[in-house]
């Protein structure tokens, strides 16, 4: 899961990627990105969507109105605009909150380590592949951008394992997996950028959805493809940071920028009452050890509801009280209108208007 919020929705011009070869890594620069040297060349300051320049200490923007600087740590560019973004570099440079853990949340971490877990994705590993083999049918070195990177999503593995695929992990956390640091309202490349993305558990966790959406769709080239998995029926989780939630109908709208290729459910109603459970217990207390002894009987007596949505996801009323729906499709350019957005439901209730 990633969290990323921005507090403004003003238009940036990203220069075109053609326009910024002469501006890539000199060869007296030290500096050693995990990038490869043609994404480095399409980076774009997140604040005015200028032209970066890469020097031996950090990334330097060329617009003269402009001229931010953005380090670089552990060979990671944090392009990161603190005037758009609730996120303060302090923020973005401490590890996730699992590395800063207190001895108490590290033992209630290794606590869950060995519970069963209530959730499960059974549809994530497949659509992935589906998406990773329609990337290698469009283009033999495709490039990814991963947003909410910071850690290894559900059926992630095979595309982040091929070698083929150039993958670009992107976090608002420095953890060990990030290539990159932004913002997705602002996303740091050029338009046409990338061959595909994935943004798995994010979309529920940023201030405004259809603007991380839109950029989305802006650095992917043209027939590129998307997949997105998002919240629907879960109880608040990541505290302050969990703003928004979206039916199936909803989801398709939000990308009503694409053409859909496939849609549904990703996690079900049987997901969905065993984290009731579990959170009708939390509602008891607010201790930390109250909260433990809930997440531990919520997790041995309601563990075995999981297994009961590989059979209700293939119905239709599995639509309708899902945990999380996924999205795939490839852009267009042409956008769904909501009436069209509405044809798309596919869910077992019948109109009442």
């Amino acid at each position: 899961m990633s969290i990323t919020l921005a507090q403004t929705n003003r238009e940036l011009k990203f220069e075109p990627a053609h326009q910024v070869e002469p501006h890539g890594q000199s060869e007296s620069c030290q500096t050693e990105l995990s990038l490869r040297r043609e994404l480095q060349t399409r980076l774009r300051c997140p604040a005015c969507g200028g032209l970066l320049q890469l020097t031996p200490q950090d990334y330097a923007c060329l617009h003269s109105g402009c001229q931010r600087r953005f380090q670089i740590v552990e060979g990671v560019p944090v392009l990161i605009d603190e005037g758009s973004s609730v996120f303060s570099l302090r923020q973005a440079l401490s590890r996730p909150p699992s590395a800063s853990a207190s001895p108490w949340q590290r033992f209630r971490q290794r606590l869950r380590n060995h519970l069963p877990t209530l959730s499960a994705n059974p549809v994530a590993a497949q659509n992935i592949d589906g998406f990773r083999r329609l990337l290698l049918e469009k283009n033999p070195r495709p490039s990814v951008l991963v947003i909410g990177g910071g850690w290894l999503g559900a059926g992630m593995q095979p595309l982040l394992g091929d070698s083929r695929i150039d993958c670009v992990e992107t976090d608002v956390w420095l953890s060990d997996r990030t290539d990159l640091l932004c913002d997705s309202h602002r996303i740091p490349f050029a338009s046409g950028t990338f061959d595909g993305a994935v943004i798995q558990a994010v979309l529920e966790h940023v201030a405004d959805p259809e603007q991380c959406v839109r950029e989305i769709r802006r650095v992917l080239k043209r027939g590129g493809l998307v997949y997105a998995e998002t919240a629907f029926m879960q109880q608040v989780h990541a505290g302050r940071h969990d703003l928004t939630r979206f039916t199936a109908v909803g989801h398709r709208r939000l990308f009503r920028g694409f053409e859909q290729l496939d849609a549904g459910a990703a996690a079900g109603p049987a997901v969905v009452l065993a984290w009731a459970w579990q959170h009708f217990l939390l509602s008891f207390t607010t201790t930390p050890a109250g909260r433990a002894a809930a997440t531990v009987t919520a997790a041995l007596t309601a563990f075995w509801l999981k297994y009961l949505d590989r059979v209700l996801l293939a119905k239709p009323a599995a639509l309708d009280a899902a945990s999380a729906c996924y999205f795939l499709g490839t852009r267009q350019e042409r956008e769904l209108t909501d009436r069209d957005a509405l044809a798309a439901y596919r869910g077992a209730q019948h109109d009442v208007v």
